[in-house]
């Protein structure tokens, strides 16, 4: 009898912790809050016009060949409203790699290990070689850190329930103002309503790159976030901390983590390596 006894518990008791297990099950998905296109228009547009300027120190990693050689660059940012950005990038040991300066729709690279300097319109940039698409990448996935992923005016979407996320389609026209629109990007929301994807989209229909966003943080607060601070995304500018993108155009990826940012203090042209 005790040996049967010992018998049922050993073939039993696995089929007991694994019911317990499934009883626990995996933490449920939060529900979506009722919104419209108008709603998550707007609510970009609040978080973009709520940074006039920020600074800040980020690590990059980067991996197929965007950049020959390193696989880390150290960076500086600099931004001011509407669309100045400067953006420096570094070795481990401190010599400049590039320098990146964008104003509308004007940009300034230059090379210091290459000893040039390239210039002319953003729609252009990507065809300059490796260090140039790799600034181009880095400030598309630096953009939405700084809320320029805000619609412009000339800009509409559409709002698509997409399984436990909303993803808001844009819209533009096309170079050259030619009808009809494209998509020009689009944009997935969380329960949150924090973008937490991007892709944007070429001229082509193709992707030009696939951006993620994570590890959400109020600005210039150090240290953890409580989960109370991050659960309060309507009353604080959160804003991500780890942004990771591919290239859609090649095996090109890079990985962007901010080390310190600070936002709403006094940008000057200089800063911004402006010359215009």
């Amino acid at each position: 009898m005790i040996i049967t006894r010992l018998f049922l518990v050993l073939l039993l008791g696995p089929l007991v912790l694994l019911a317990g297990c499934t009883v626990v099950g995996p933490k449920e998905e939060l529900p979506l809050k009722q919104v419209t296109v108008e709603d998550l228009t707007a609510l970009l547009r609040q978080r973009d016009v709520a940074v006039s300027s920020m600074k800040g120190l980020f690590s990059a990693k980067v991996r197929g060949g965007l950049i020959p050689i390193l696989s880390r660059v150290e960076g500086t940012v600099y931004y001011r409203r509407p669309n100045a950005l400067r953006l420096k990038g570094f070795t481990p040991l401190g010599g400049e790699v590039f320098e990146f300066v964008q104003a509308d729709e004007w940009y300034r690279l230059r090379l210091p290990m290459e000893g040039k300097v390239y210039s002319g319109s953003q729609a252009d940039l990507k065809d300059q070689g490796h260090l140039a698409r790799f600034s181009q990448l880095s400030a598309w996935a630096i953009g939405g850190l700084l809320g320029a992923n805000a619609l412009a005016r000339e800009e509409t979407a559409k709002l698509v329930l997409e399984r436990s996320r909303y993803r808001l389609d844009v819209y533009g026209v096309a170079r050259g103002g030619h009808f009809p629109r494209i998509l020009i990007r689009r944009l997935w929301f969380d329960h949150r309503l924090l973008v937490v994807q991007e892709e944007r989209v070429g001229v082509d229909g193709e992707i030009e790159a696939t951006i993620h966003y994570d590890d959400f943080r109020p600005l210039d607060e150090g240290g953890p976030v409580s989960p109370q601070a991050l659960a309060d995304a309507e009353t604080r500018s959160l804003r991500p901390f780890k942004i990771s993108l591919e290239d859609g155009r090649g095996p090109g990826a890079l990985q962007v983590t901010f080390h310190e940012l600070h936002q709403n203090q006094t940008i000057t042209a200089e800063d911004l390596g402006q010359t215009l």
